[in-house]
């Protein structure tokens, strides 16, 4: 069975988010409304299959919502040019970190964004 690797992606988002999502709205203060707002996740699977889950609202087989509800409801499409500097990360923990340190540079950059 060959090794999982951890894919880290970005999603573009509907401004709607913005104004409509208390929660995401309160953890983007920076936010000026110029750039737009992302959702940075990470995915064993491709990014595009990854996407796919979020926005048909994928469950696992017990029945568990496995897609981010901001991402079904306002996601757009990918932004491959977010991420495609990032290689694969070989553990879970990895792609997390990796996850938290593109969210916050992001961020950081003035873009309002969303991640677990």
């Amino acid at each position: 069975m060959p090794k999982l690797e951890y894919r880290i992606y970005v999603v573009e988002l509907s401004k709607r988010v913005f104004t409509e999502n208390r929660r995401f709205r309160e953890a983007n203060p920076q936010f000026n409304g110029v750039l737009e707002c992302l959702y940075v996740g990470m995915t064993s699977k491709t990014p595009k299959e990854r996407f796919q889950q979020h926005k048909t609202g994928y469950r696992n087989k017990k029945g568990y919502k496995l897609s981010s509800n901001i991402v079904e409801k306002y996601g757009s499409y990918l932004r491959p040019s977010l991420y495609n500097h990032i290689p694969p990360l070989k553990t879970r923990a990895e792609a997390l970190k990796m996850e938290e340190t593109l969210a916050l540079e992001l961020r950081r950059q003035r873009y309002a964004v969303w991640f677990n």
